[in-house]
């Protein structure tokens, strides 16, 4: 594809190296999901289960009881799916209870909840309205509150956080018609001019945008004499002159998302509102998605919870051949797989924002498996909601109203949910991204070997100290504790939950050493291998779910909490998951990725144009990516701020 006028043209190398220079490059401190790729099953990293402290529940669980009456007297999903928009009277009323401050410090007028009672909060918001959730997490979790947070200076947040606490809703501007995941093509610009920077071009997927106060935008800084320049990130006023609000995207799901096309044109951004030195935009924005991913996979784990509550209660009532459908055998083992994966799904969630809230992990991975886990899952079970429901499942919730029967709005569940694949990172960015981190610890001592500009003494080195590191660690992965009967036998109560951790700690060696044999086969191709990256990722996000369910279930039953049943619904998601695991290895050597490449290579040169014959294609006309050259905008302005 050709770029567009003002577009970067960026090579392949040029394009990773910016992904590489934002990369957090330190591991200091111990990761668990890090450990398990290397083969090294660190149970003492996550168990016994952290607990958070008794005045942050008590703050937490008292905003809980607030905003369920809220949600439960003053949210009509119904009118904002009808509508497609979120009435102003609502986002009103989120603000006077301090659903926009829920991160944010008390100090600065916020509530301060810990992640997991931020979590909790989404999760159950976003079960009233899933656009809902989306704009408080658009809001707290990648909007203004969290950059300044990480990297805001003291004014920055003297200034705005109280704002963002209490009245001002702020979005996340990164996407351009034109870039996706790669943004070393980024082509907004920010050009310094005496104490401002002038903002020109236009942004795509705007979540928030058109009802936001506060934009952090992300803009490219030319490289002049006294600026080092590079992707950099601003606070920008969303009311500045220069700033139109082209269009309100519509989707299939999330209706009453407030998502825009922003144009800047000449844009004077004061210096002081700049956040971090120039060129740091990417890892502010990485970082900030270390733990702000934990908010999607929070919401999938209440769409789960609301998945079952509907398949318990429909299963039972619904009869077919004298029997409730959930006793067919067919229908049931959709339910327990609901049933089984939200248990796992809301353990990995609850695990990772409790490790979060200590910060003696490091929890860049789990986040994003809890995010790629949680956003996969969500739509396997929101779809098998709709099959259970049958016609009833496809049909919309007004249509039954209509009808007389109870208005449950399953196929928009399954449209709500659709995006998480997306949002935030794709699937097929979040394999790449967490396989990069998962085989850092290679490239640290031997990325030299297969770097193809590197001089041969680089690489003799790299050899030298690759051989030491592989010679310490590949006798480590022959024999471990799994393969000792009576390894972890604490989780042996009423049901044995111990072979599976036993089988985890097993897998996660038999992964490290797929990995090797993988980069020892395909060196400085390895990279290209995003069939096998995929499956090895997969692999790891189903071991760090069955090892967050069972410690789940442990921590249950040690406080009283629904033990027994805890440890049936973990023993009952380890049997399904490892079901999975075993057929992805099997896939990482017996695959058709050689046979798919050559495939595409045929379908992209027209060779099965034939196939493609027979049907009438309803596109309308148009360019496939819109022309993003910077200028005044020629629309009108659709932005409309709530006050």
């Amino acid at each position: 594809m050709s770029a567009t006028p003002h577009q970067p043209t960026v090579t392949e190398r040029e394009a990773r190296q910016v992904a590489e220079a934002a990369r957090e490059q330190d591991w200091r401190k111990p990761s668990f999901a890090k450990e398990l790729f290397l083969g090294r099953f660190r149970l003492d990293l996550i168990h016994p289960h952290p607990m958070p402290a008794e005045d942050d529940v008590q703050r937490g669980e008292e905003f809980l009881a607030k905003l369920r009456d809220f949600c439960e007297t003053k949210i009509d999903s119904a009118r904002i799916e009808r509508e497609a928009q979120i009435p102003d009277e609502v986002i009103d009323g989120l603000k006077d209870i301090g659903a926009l401050g829920m991160k944010i410090d008390t100090k600065y007028g916020g509530l301060g909840l810990t992640q997991v009672y931020y979590n909790k909060a989404l999760a159950l918001v976003g079960s009233a309205n899933p656009a809902i959730g989306a704009l408080l997490s658009a809001h707290q979790s990648i909007g203004v509150p969290q950059p300044l947070k990480l990297f805001g200076t003291q004014e920055q947040k003297d200034v705005f956080l109280p704002r963002c606490a209490r009245t001002d809703i702020s979005a996340f501007l990164l996407t351009e018609p034109d870039v996706g995941s790669d943004p070393a093509r980024l082509a907004t610009s920010a050009v310094p001019d005496g104490d401002d920077y002038v903002l020109d071009g236009v942004k795509l997927w705007t979540t928030n945008g058109v009802v936001a106060d506060l934009l952090v935008v992300m803009a490219r800084v030319p490289k002049s004499e006294g600026h080092k320049g590079g992707i950099t990130a601003f606070v920008v006023e969303a009311g500045s002159e220069g700033i139109t609000v082209e269009n309100r995207n519509a989707f299939m799901g999330l209706r009453g998302l407030e998502n825009g096309v922003t144009r800047f044109h000449q844009v004077r951004v004061p210096a002081a509102n700049r956040i971090g030195p120039e060129g740091a935009g990417l890892k502010i924005a990485l970082t900030t998605l270390n733990t702000g991913r934990l908010s999607l996979p929070a919401m999938c784990v209440g769409a789960g919870k609301w998945c079952l509550k509907i398949a318990r209660e429909w299963s039972a009532a619904r009869e077919q051949w004298g029997k409730p459908v959930a006793l067919h055998e067919a229908v049931g083992a959709k339910i327990s797989f609901i049933a089984a994966t939200t248990f796992a799904l809301e353990a990995v969630v609850d695990l990772s924002s409790q490790m979060a809230d200590e910060n003696r992990n490091d929890i860049r991975i789990e986040a994003a498996l809890a995010k790629l886990y949680g956003s996969e899952m969500g739509c396997l079970m929101a779809d098998e909601l709709v099959q259970i429901r049958g016609g009833r499942g496809f049909e919309t919730a007004a249509s039954l109203a209509a009808r007389g029967e109870r208005a449950v709005p399953a196929e928009q569940i399954l449209r709500d949910l659709r995006i998480n694949r997306i949002f935030e990172g794709s699937t097929e960015i979040m394999h790449l991204l967490i396989a990069r981190e998962a085989v850092d610890a290679h490239l640290s001592v031997a990325g030299d070997l297969i770097d193809p500009d590197k001089s041969l003494s680089d690489k003799a080195k790299a050899g030298a100290n690759a051989g030491v590191f592989y010679a310490k660690w590949l006798p480590k992965l022959v024999a471990g504790p799994g393969q000792l009967p009576r390894s972890y036998g604490e989780f042996n109560r009423h049901v044995d939950l111990s072979p599976h951790l036993r089988y985890v700690e097993r897998n996660a060696r038999k992964l490290a050493r797929s990995t090797f044999y993988a980069m020892s086969r395909w060196q400085g191709r390895m990279e290209t291998k995003q069939g096998f990256l995929g499956r090895i990722v997969d692999i790891g996000a189903e071991l760090f779910a069955m090892s967050a369910a069972c410690v789940r279930a442990e921590h249950l039953r040690l406080t009283g909490q629904h033990g027994r049943e805890a440890y049936q619904l973990a023993d009952a998601f380890c049997r399904q998951s490892r079901i999975r695991v075993d057929e992805l290895f099997g896939r990482l050597w017996s695959n058709t990725d050689d046979l798919d490449r050559k495939v595409v290579k045929g379908v992209l040169a027209g060779t099965y144009e034939w196939l493609e014959q027979g049907v009438i294609d309803p596109s309308g006309e148009g360019p496939w990516i819109a022309d993003a050259t910077p200028g005044p905008s020629r629309k009108e302005n659709v932005r409309r701020p709530i006050r």
